[in-house]
């Protein structure tokens, strides 16, 4: 080859390589993101991660305005983009995406606002206080094709995804026939939750409930995500109310009996318990797989008679260990969600038929029968 043709094909090289590096550039611009509400005591994930290059926080929609510079000051984002109407400020600064850290019963209106205006949404968990609200806003997700996620702390637990992995793609267990959930701690008064996440989180309207919403949640959404989006035959519950004098308004545990054709959910919630724990127990006919805590793991089969003890990464299963680069992955197309993904609309529509189902169930005394 000549040096004129060596020097040509170096050039045209370098070329691509510069015109690669560019697009990528182009495709990797941060998500220009919004936060609906304050209120929730967890905002500090979103507000805390601002020097991550994922994102530019463009609006705050709160209207508490106290609040809302008491949080400007700690997490040095400029006041001026502070709005109390959600309307004008997705009008104003025009996000991609929002997130949404107010009540439960608040992420209604924010899809509702969100939607026609083509921004995708993520809620905290779990997505609505009724089933008719959650469906509300799955119907709005699909009319504007937009996301909307639901965002639980077990979604980033390495020990799930596995969890998932082993029933569903190895057949570890066999056929499951019980999952147990303990999800709980001492109380969110006892652990230090801010006035403002209380006033909400302890109200039977704005959160749905109290236990039984907060933290039977969980063990709904690993279950529907474990069986792949079977519907239940039923739904019995028991709430206790052992700290009327804390909790006056709402329950602060409860047990939840989840029955499918061929297995059994037990889910137990409580604002009781003297440590904080969020584990999983699935039995199936030839092994069980208990996931203890985010990277503890115990499993034995029938093929071993062992029980192995181990430690799961997020690089052994590829599991994002935060929520928000999740968010923007889907977003920007570099994630394709199934259809009962922890995250998913459509798990957590079922999530929130579940809890219905309890809350009526506890009130009834009666077990539940969802038939529609």
């Amino acid at each position: 080859m000549s040096y004129t043709k060596r020097i040509t094909l170096f050039l045209t090289m370098l070329f691509c390589a510069l015109t690669s590096i560019q697009a990528q550039k182009v495709t990797e611009q941060p998500v220009r993101l919004a936060v609906a509400g304050l209120t929730h005591g967890h905002v500090y994930l979103i507000l805390g991660r601002q020097e991550k290059s994922d994102l530019k926080l463009v609006g705050i929609y709160e209207p508490n305005r106290e609040l809302a510079l008491r949080y400007a000051k700690k997490y040095h984002f400029d006041p001026n983009i502070i709005y109390d109407d959600l309307n004008k400020m997705l009008d104003a600064v025009k996000p991609e995406a929002v997130a949404a850290f107010g009540s439960i019963l608040e992420h209604k209106s924010v899809v509702e606002a969100c939607a026609p205006r083509g921004v995708h949404v993520m809620v905290e968990k779990p997505l609505a206080t009724t089933a008719e609200d959650a469906k509300r806003m799955q119907l709005l997700a699909q009319k504007y094709h937009i996301y909307l996620l639901t965002n639980y702390e077990t979604s980033w637990y390495p020990t799930n995804t596995k969890s998932y992995q082993l029933v569903n793609d190895s057949n570890f267990v066999g056929k499951v026939r019980k999952v147990v959930f303990h999800d709980g701690h001492r109380g969110p008064k006892e652990i230090g939750c801010n006035q403002e996440f209380l006033d909400w989180l302890t109200d039977p309207v704005k959160n749905g409930g109290g236990a039984i919403v907060d933290f039977g949640c969980y063990g709904a959404n690993l279950m529907t995500y474990l069986k792949q989006g079977q519907k239940p035959v039923s739904v019995t519950a028991v709430t206790r109310h052992f700290k009327p004098d804390i909790y006056p308004r709402v329950d602060d545990d409860a047990t939840v009996i989840i029955n499918y054709p061929d297995a059994q959910c037990i889910i137990q919630a409580s604002w009781n318990w003297p440590f904080g724990r969020k584990d999983m127990e699935i039995y199936g006919e030839t092994g069980y797989v208990i996931a203890e805590n985010k990277n503890t793991m115990r499993r034995k089969n029938a093929k071993t008679g062992v029980e192995q003890i181990t430690q799961v990464t997020s690089k052994e299963v590829a599991v994002y260990e935060e929520p928000f680069s999740y968010f923007f992955g889907v977003i920007k197309g570099k994630i394709k969600m199934t259809e009962y993904d922890l995250y998913s609309v459509e798990n957590n529509v079922m999530v929130v038929r579940i809890l219905d189902a309890a809350r009526e169930s506890a009130k009834t005394g009666k077990t539940v029968m969802l038939t529609k």
